[in-house]
């Protein structure tokens, strides 16, 4: 481990010198990628740094205990000895965090897409609850939501709804909540006061760049039609509305929230490419299914991961086994602890596999 963390620091210092020489900083891209570099290796440079300090001080320490000393100070430097080798531990469990191999996908933007599932309208009401939660939780993080696509029902709630979340590390914590999400609660529409259980799925991926998927024009046919509202109405009557089908795949992506039409194809190509890479991705992971398959889940959104009871105002995510008695503070926006439990719950599990 010291070997390799060595090896990092060289590589950390050495990217600040390239940092200041005037080559790179008149080469946008060399700077760019350069200054991400430096910035992913700089918690884990600052901890073995610090860790080296500490071992340096215990060794001090330690050397000292060995001298002949009064009563008060031979208790001073036991203390000291005893803090440093706490705080050794604590930087060798977090620098062992800080070397687990880390998911490329982690920095990206992500596109969600939430479907009302078993249900019928109160599905599509917990849908929209949901669109809500997150756009709530990306507002806590500074991140700009964008709406892509949006299919309302009649109720107000979304049959589906399509958005990107713009923000460094979005797809490090919105990974986790790809998967079935269940609701039980009594819906306005219920005049009996009988609690019932819905759900609506959440499919979260990661942004693909063009460089990531390419999409040649030949292998897409682009449709144009007039957007619709609630019930399937027609809510303007210029075909902006735009829908894409990558022909090799039959994988297809229509938008009809942008102004243009133009708008509209561009973000319905930046869906389709994630689509597309998702699906590349979890044929990859198919794979290795039989030995691989995480505790945490695989983002398949048939696998049923949380329930919101609001009722008795609980939430209890599933893979974890943790449950929250906060339930507004979550569709507030609030699943920090969530996502917290679920990297921990990840990473302790990377650990056991020695990754």
């Amino acid at each position: 481990m010291l070997d390799r963390l060595q090896s990092l620091a060289d590589r950390y210092e050495k990217l600040s010198e390239l940092l200041c020489d005037p080559d790179v900083a008149s080469d946008t891209k060399k700077l760019r990628d350069y200054s991400k570099e430096q910035s992913d290796l700089q918690p884990a440079y600052e901890a073995y740094t610090e860790y080296k300090k500490v071992i340096e001080e215990l060794e001090a320490a330690k050397a000292m205990q060995a001298e002949k000393l009064d009563d008060e100070m031979r208790e001073m430097v036991k203390m000291e000895i005893e803090e440093l080798s706490a705080r050794q531990q604590e930087l060798e469990e977090t620098i062992r965090i800080l070397l687990l191999p880390k998911d490329p996908n982690d920095d990206k933007n992500v596109i969600v897409e939430i479907r009302g599932a078993a249900g019928g309208d109160e599905a599509a009401l917990f849908a929209a609850d949901l669109y809500r939660m997150y756009t709530r939780f990306a507002d806590n993080h500074g991140w700009k939501v964008d709406v892509m696509d949006v299919n309302e029902s009649d109720l107000g709630g979304f049959k589906e709804i399509i958005f990107m979340i713009n923000g460094r590390g979005a797809y490090s914590k919105m990974k986790y909540e790809s998967g079935a999400h269940r609701v039980q609660r009594i819906p306005a529409t219920e005049s009996g006061g009988r609690i019932h259980t819905s759900t609506s799925t959440v499919a979260v991926m990661p942004e693909a760049e063009e460089v990531d998927v390419e999409i040649l024009d030949k292998d897409i046919r682009v449709d144009t039609f007039c957007s619709s509202g609630a019930g399937g109405q027609s809510v303007n009557t210029t075909k902006s509305a735009v829908r894409v089908t990558h022909l090799p795949t039959g994988i297809v992506a229509t938008c009809q929230d942008g102004k243009s039409q133009n708008s509209n194809k561009e973000k319905a190509l930046q869906v389709l490419r994630a689509r597309i890479s998702d699906a590349m991705r979890q044929e990859e992971e198919a794979k290795y299914a039989g030995e691989r398959k995480s505790k945490v889940g695989t983002g398949d959104r048939s696998e049923r991961i949380r329930t919101y009871n609001f009722p008795q105002s609980r939430v209890t995510d599933h893979r974890i086994g943790l449950t929250i008695h906060k339930l507004d503070q979550v569709m507030n926006g609030d699943i920090e602890e969530f996502v917290s439990a679920l990297t921990i719950a990840e990473q302790a599990e990377l650990m056991e596999k020695g990754e």
